[in-house]
């Protein structure tokens, strides 16, 4: 009787680690709870204090709490090299199953090679929250009908902060056209005070937040659509070298702090809200930065505008460049189970509940969110109101390929030390015509 016995609960054993084996297959098994196991990796770049990366942090973990059946592999890279990285692993098509991604550029190289899926399906069963973004907030990220993510931002390029003490004790205003930002230069380094701060170490501000929405002041936004395209202008035409110049001008005329190249756009901002400067010319991310790390009375003192109009220009002086903010993609090679976590991962990160909470942190959204301007910094509501009062114009980088704005961000470090306009009009389009062919 006993011999029986244990053959039976032998038996029973060997069957118990066949089906325990049978449950195993690759990133997904069976976890205590009955659900099926995933294996789900993200990479962001919410690495700072700030508190859109403090709030987008918080989301994540809230969904690691919810989802016990999910083994989220988080990948965490600061801002400025979040970009190379991502790149990197795209070329070698090693690409994470989740990932901040931007619109434009980026979602059609990324596209092209195969490397995204769209969301679709996602978007067409949550059509309330589909429809709850903002008129164009998927056009970046869209091919054709494909929609490959949902923004978590909006973020508009080039505002002028400024701060309202060091301008009024100075006698001078909000400069509204070009002359009166260059005499209000003269003025503020007659008294040894940085009129503009600047950062540029990581290349891409200057073009971003100051040579894209001046250069529009000059061009007009139809002739850099048509430079961009190689349709009828080129970038070597009079009017771009001609906004490099205006550029140029304003760093021969001493408008930024010295060193300006050595220290990345975190630490232009604290040295604007040390009161260092009196003006700062940022984009909409700024907000969140200094909600972090401002005071009460600092943040009073702060103002916005939009950048000055150019004499003779041929573009709209009540404009801001700017593009929808930065989403999650998915990974091509993302199926089944594992899909579907992302799913759930991305609407919890982009989802009406995510929008409010990041509006509140003082980041601007593309989505129909009531702003509570008591949860937010003065400042943000002036930039918020500001925002809503004008028009948007491209930003270079948004519709350039990865490479011509490269060769551009180069070209503008150079250019702000003394390079010749013409010259890097030049590489510019050779950039251009070189990607065109």
């Amino acid at each position: 009787m006993n011999k029986k016995l244990s053959i039976v609960a032998t038996s029973l054993v060997t069957t118990s680690i066949l089906l325990a084996a049978c449950g195993s297959n690759g990133d997904t098994n069976s976890n205590s709870n009955g659900k099926e196991k995933v294996m789900l990796s993200l990479w962001h770049n919410y690495t700072g204090d700030d508190q859109r990366a403090q709030t987008m942090r918080a989301i994540i973990e809230q969904y690691q709490k919810d989802h016990p059946e999910v083994e989220l592999d988080v990948q965490a890279i600061p801002p400025d090299g979040y970009r190379t990285r991502l790149k990197t692993v795209a070329a070698a098509n090693e690409m994470p199953d989740l990932f901040v991604m931007w619109p434009g550029v980026m979602t059609k190289e990324f596209q092209s090679g195969n490397l995204l899926q769209p969301i679709n399906e996602l978007l067409d069963s949550k059509k309330e929250w589909k429809d709850g973004f903002l008129p164009g907030s998927f056009d970046g990220f869209s091919i054709g009908e494909d929609i490959f993510s949902a923004p978590i931002a909006l973020s508009p390029t080039s505002i002028l902060y400024y701060n309202k003490s060091i301008l009024e004790e100075n006698g001078l205003q909000p400069p509204k056209t070009w002359d009166e930002l260059m005499n209000a230069v003269t003025v503020l380094k007659e008294k040894k005070i940085t009129p503009i701060a600047l950062g540029n170490k990581a290349a891409w501000l200057a073009q971003s937040s100051i040579f894209s929405s001046l250069a529009d002041r000059v061009t007009g936004t139809e002739w850099f659509l048509k430079a961009a395209a190689q349709d009828g202008a080129k970038f070597t035409d009079p009017e771009f070298v001609e906004a490099l110049t205006y550029l140029q001008d304003l760093g021969k005329a001493g408008a930024f702090q010295d060193g300006f190249n050595s220290i990345d756009n975190t630490q232009m901002e604290q040295y604007f809200a040390q009161g260092k400067a009196a003006m700062m010319i940022d984009g909409g991310w700024a907000l969140t930065n200094l909600a972090a790390s401002a005071s009460k009375e600092t943040l009073e003192q702060m103002g916005a505008t939009v950048l000055p109009s150019i004499p003779g220009g041929k573009g709209d002086p009540n404009t801001i460049s700017g593009v929808v903010g930065t989403g999650i993609g998915m990974s091509s090679k993302v199926k089944d189970a594992k899909k579907q976590a992302a799913y759930d991962l991305m609407y919890a990160m982009a989802g009406p509940d995510a929008q409010k909470r990041v509006l509140e942190s003082n980041q601007l959204v593309s989505y129909k969110v009531d702003l509570d301007k008591t949860k937010v910094t003065p400042i943000f509501a002036e930039v918020y109101d500001l925002v809503n009062s004008v028009t948007t114009t491209p930003v270079y980088d948004g519709v350039m390929s990865s490479a011509v704005a490269d060769e551009l961000n180069n070209g503008l470090q150079d250019l702000l030390m003394g390079g010749k306009p013409e010259e890097i009009a030049k590489k510019v389009q050779a950039a251009q015509e070189k990607e065109a062919k």
